[in-house]
């Protein structure tokens, strides 16, 4: 027993002793009274009684099922990758956490999918878990996805992205946008730019050619990127104009990998601030609204 344990143990003797005194005292005072006043003190004893037997949970117990939980995830983790090494050698695992369901644990892949593997590796299935609350359905693998993208997009260099913003003090919201050069509502959103910088929503573009990479789409996205004025140049290529091809070290390719592991499947999609993707086309002040500045 450690010394949190003593003196936790302490106290309760010390608060039964106590106890002790204090119902001698006032039966001696109180001689001769009704049993009602005595059933009182009795139950103030047995209250007393049961803190003593009360279990104490102790650093050491809690250290204890850490260290067994971490036991059985390394030991499914283990598991999982040999079968899928066998089977399917060419799927890359990321991560491997525990589940909601008890004797399973998720997998989440590089191609941005996510399966619920039995603790042994032999079987998994995929697909969005639910959970039955009384207050309704809760999508606990959206949920999930929605804490991973806002960690992912938190921790994002911002010279890597094309960005448009009003002045940093006026700022009052950021969307981190997944485009293609060429798709018809991405242009739309992107003339809606100086009315949402005017409401003070900052826009930051990741690449998405939706054609894929080495596609004309993504050639103009890395021509504008290389450009002398990128930003200008993006617009310019949004408007359906030629600009100049280029080639440079880019992160085009990196922003389309990123953009398929966090579920972007379409163009535009955009990110918010708590991790919620939110597809398709808005207008300004219906964006700006549901970002709760209207």
């Amino acid at each position: 027993m450690g010394l949190i344990e003593h003196a936790v143990s302490f106290n309760v003797i010390s608060k039964r002793n106590q106890d002790f005194s204090r119902v001698n005292t006032v039966l001696n005072r109180t001689k001769g009274n009704s049993m009602k006043t005595i059933f009182s003190l009795a139950t103030t004893l047995l209250f007393s009684l049961c803190l003593i037997s009360l279990p104490v949970v102790g650093a050491e117990d809690k250290k204890s099922d850490s260290q067994t939980m971490d036991a059985a995830l390394a030991k499914a983790s283990e598991n999982i990758k040999s079968r899928l090494k066998i089977s399917r050698p060419g799927l890359a695992i990321l991560e491997i956490r525990p589940s909601p369901i008890p004797g399973f644990y998720q997998v989440l892949m590089e191609i941005g999918q996510v399966f619920y593997f039995s603790e042994d590796g032999k079987h998994f299935f995929t697909g969005d878990l639910y959970e039955v609350k009384l207050e309704g359905l809760a999508n606990v693998s959206e949920e999930g996805r929605t804490q991973e993208r806002k960690a992912i997009v938190d921790g994002l260099d911002e010279s890597k992205m094309l960005v448009f913003s009003p002045r940093k003090e006026l700022v009052k919201a950021t969307v981190t946008v997944f485009t293609d050069i060429d798709c018809v509502y991405c242009r739309k959103l992107h003339n809606e730019i100086p009315e949402l910088n005017r409401l003070g929503v900052a826009v930051r573009y990741l690449a998405y050619p939706r054609s894929g990479i080495q596609s004309k789409s993504y050639d103009t996205y890395v021509s504008a990127w290389c450009a002398d004025s990128p930003k200008v140049a993006f617009t310019k290529a949004k408007m359906g104009e030629s600009i100049p091809a280029k080639t440079c070290a880019n992160p085009i390719a990196e922003q389309f990998t990123l953009g398929s592991r966090l579920g972007v499947n379409s163009t535009p999609s955009l990110i918010f601030e708590d991790g919620t993707l939110q597809p398709g086309y808005a207008p300004a002040k219906a964006l700006a609204a549901k970002l709760g500045l209207l």
